[in-house]
């Protein structure tokens, strides 16, 4: 029986920020907050979700470190904690704008 090797822990972790930061709505949190700070209820109110969604979220990215808050006038306020969290969106995004956008066809993508 072959045996899985480990992966590098920075390797592992930069996995599971790549993993949330596939969820469409953390993504666009960590948008809105690039350079600003915000309560969970405006974040909501922006998204057009609920703020039971936006708090799950925020849970995830704080987990993970993404995003820091404070309490004021008994309401979190968070903003991004990495400049780095910017710029790699940016990146992202740029490397889509290359890839090109991709159009469903029936159950399959295709350029």
């Amino acid at each position: 029986m072959r045996r899985k090797k480990k992966i590098p822990e920075v390797r592992y972790r930069a996995s599971r920020v790549c993993r949330v930061l596939g969820n469409p709505t953390a993504y666009e949190l960590l948008h809105l907050l690039r350079g600003r700070r915000m309560t969970a209820q405006t974040l909501a109110n922006i998204l057009g979700v609920s703020v039971a969604t936006v708090s799950a979220v925020l849970r995830s990215l704080r987990q993970l470190d993404l995003v820091r808050y404070e309490v004021k006038w008994r309401q979190r306020v968070y903003w991004i904690k990495y400049e780095e969290i910017s710029s790699i969106t940016a990146q992202l995004e740029k490397l889509v704008d290359k890839i090109g956008v991709k159009e469903p066809e029936g159950d399959h993508f295709v350029n």
